[in-house]
């Protein structure tokens, strides 16, 4: 019987033992088949795998919505629905970058603000000793 056994796989996606199990038990990656010995063999399509997993990381995908994808990768998806994903997830991230930039203003417009002001609101939370 041929396969990488989890230790193997490990060394070769650059992921530990314990990420793989969790990809497994969390239902992200399937489980692998077993030797006769029970031990887990994972055949060459899990370095695929594990590679679109590392790189929808990295794009910012969820593990859920990783984990959504590989599912429909693997019954029904088919290149319309994928660029829809791709479609989605882009406006996501032009969303989060609208929303940096303007607490990217928001500071900047801190930064200006006069010393003066800045200690009366500072005070405006502290506690007197009275209290």
């Amino acid at each position: 019987m041929e396969g990488m056994t989890r230790g193997e796989l490990a060394k070769r996606t650059g992921l530990s033992m314990a990420t793989i199990r969790y990809y497994e038990e969390s239902g992200i990656l399937p489980a692998p088949r077993r030797s006769p010995g029970g031990y887990r063999l994972y055949a060459d399509d899990y370095l695929v795998k594990i590679k679109f997993i590392q790189d929808t990381k990295s794009l910012g995908y969820s593990l859920k919505e990783i984990k959504e994808v590989l599912h429909l990768l693997g019954h029904t998806m088919d290149p319309q629905t994928l660029k829809e994903y791709v479609r989605s997830k882009m406006t996501e991230i032009d969303e989060k970058v609208e929303s940096l930039r303007a607490i990217q203003t928001m500071l900047g417009t801190l930064l200006q603000t006069p010393e003066a002001e800045i200690h009366s609101y500072l005070d405006s939370f502290r506690v007197s000793e009275d209290e």
